[in-house]
């Protein structure tokens, strides 16, 4: 089953997220689940990292909340809201590249 977790940081988190970044990166590297997409929400910008998305591949959502309480920008308390949802997907565009 296909999983979306959108992640919205806490305001004013932005140093907090990138004195832990490096260690959530090699968290992510380990490939904990199944990722399919991922990366960083931004400001309008696209410069200041302001929350995450992944949408990943797992059979329970308990294996979906246990990658993402271990990653360790959930764990140094950036994350403020945290959706977690199945996902039905119908259009795949990035595919074709």
């Amino acid at each position: 089953m296909i999983w979306v977790i959108l992640c919205k940081d806490k305001p004013n988190s932005f140093e907090k997220r990138m004195g832990i970044i490096d260690e959530h990166r090699r968290y992510l590297a380990r490939h904990p689940i199944k990722t399919l997409i991922s990366g960083p929400l931004t400001d309008i910008s696209g410069n200041v990292m302001n929350g995450s998305f992944f949408m990943v591949e797992a059979e329970t959502e308990n294996e979906v909340k246990e990658f993402q309480s271990n990653d360790p920008i959930f764990k140094a308390g950036v994350w403020d809201q945290i959706t977690i949802s199945p996902f039905n997907k119908r259009v795949d565009n990035l595919s074709k590249f």
